[in-house]
């Protein structure tokens, strides 16, 4: 039986893009679903969403769209909580 696989796209909303707070945020979210691969993906570039400096290598800047990818038990929750914090800005207030 093959793992559930759930893509969503998202996009960085913050106006400060995707530096080492919100990476932070997104690598503690996605180290929440241990049994499940999430990556994201620029263009060529796709990085593991658990790894914060994978992350912040993606140089995401403020309207970048990302395809969100998970792979595995939690394949959906994990799709749906990283897009919620993408949704609210990371929790972050400038």
């Amino acid at each position: 039986m093959t793992a559930p696989r759930v893509e969503a796209k998202v996009t960085v909303r913050n106006k400060q893009g995707l530096h080492a707070r919100p990476s932070s945020v997104l690598a503690q979210t996605a180290i929440g679903f241990p049994d499940t691969s999430i990556r994201l993906k620029k263009g060529a570039l796709e990085v593991d969403a658990k790894s914060i400096m994978e992350l912040i290598l993606l140089e995401a800047h403020f309207g970048t769209e990302l395809l969100l990818t998970a792979e595995g038990p939690q394949a959906k929750d994990a799709v749906a909580a990283i897009q919620a914090l993408f949704d609210r800005q990371f929790d972050l207030r400038y």
